[in-house]
């Protein structure tokens, strides 16, 4: 019981942050989760969303630095993962994102944003019956529409459709 509620404490030191980043306070967000992990380095919560406030800014070293420290804290922590995926996506480091989506697919095999990093890493790499493969799991799990649109565009042109 006790892991649950230093868990709980420490959602609840991030979810400012949190909600600053929700608002599109970024600047905000990322000075209350700065302040958060100067209190407990241990908080995967602030390092996650931090993570997410640099990707929004794309600082994507910046990123993926922060969505690693989640994942040491938190091994299974699949949004951080899939943001460390993406990040890496990003940068071109195009092996480390496809690991981060293999590893999200062993936590949760249908996982539409596992799907989605895979697919786009695949679409990047020219391997296109994968990226087909996930995409279209990725589509199939009614996405919002805007990464649903990015992702039937990859789709097209996969399929010559453009």
């Amino acid at each position: 019981m006790l892991g649950r509620v230093k868990d709980d404490a420490r959602w609840d030191a991030a979810s400012e942050g949190a909600e600053l980043l929700a608002e599109g306070k970024r600047e905000a967000a990322i000075e209350v989760l700065d302040q958060v992990l100067l209190a407990d380095d241990q908080n995967e919560y602030a390092s996650f969303f931090l993570g997410n406030a640099f990707f929004e800014a794309e600082e994507y070293p910046r990123a993926l630095k922060a969505y690693v420290r989640a994942l040491e804290l938190s091994p299974r922590y699949l949004g951080a993962l899939i943001g460390c995926g993406h990040a890496a996506r990003l940068m071109g480091k195009l092996d480390q994102a496809l690991r981060c989506g293999q590893q999200a697919m062993t936590i949760s095999e249908e996982d539409a944003d596992a799907h989605y990093l895979l697919g786009a890493t695949y679409f990047t790499r020219g391997e296109s019956q994968l990226a087909i493969r996930h995409l279209t799991a990725f589509v199939s799990s009614n996405p919002e529409i805007e990464v649903r649109i990015e992702a039937l565009g990859m789709l097209e042109v996969l399929r010559s459709e453009v």
